[in-house]
């Protein structure tokens, strides 16, 4: 299975909906000064979704040896309306998460 079938059923899977790529997009987050994620960010539209036609879908490695990939999908709805907010929504969340796990 391909990267982007792999991300097609992850989205299938979280979302209930069929998706079709539309392009890739090079995402690099600083934070003063630092680089705070790198990667590309897959564009999907969906179809069927209630309420997005979009989603911005990708993978990365983790430190879990259990689950050495973590693959991300951030809907294109409400202020998340590029590859570039999905990637700053999603660095909130983790960060969100972390906070509540310590």
């Amino acid at each position: 299975m391909t990267y982007i079938e792999t991300l097609k059923e992850v989205i299938r899977r979280l979302h209930g909906v069929e998706a079709t790529h539309v392009e890739t997009v090079p995402v690099k987050e600083t934070f003063e000064g630092k680089t705070v994620w790198e990667g590309d960010v897959e564009v999907f539209d969906l179809h069927g979704h209630p309420s997005a036609t979009r989603v911005y879908a990708w993978a990365h490695e983790t430190d879990d040896p259990d689950n050495p990939k973590r693959h991300v999908t951030v809907l294109h709805v409400g202020p998340i309306n590029s590859a570039v907010a999905a990637v700053r929504a999603a660095i909130v969340q983790e960060f969100r998460d972390a906070e509540t796990e310590a």
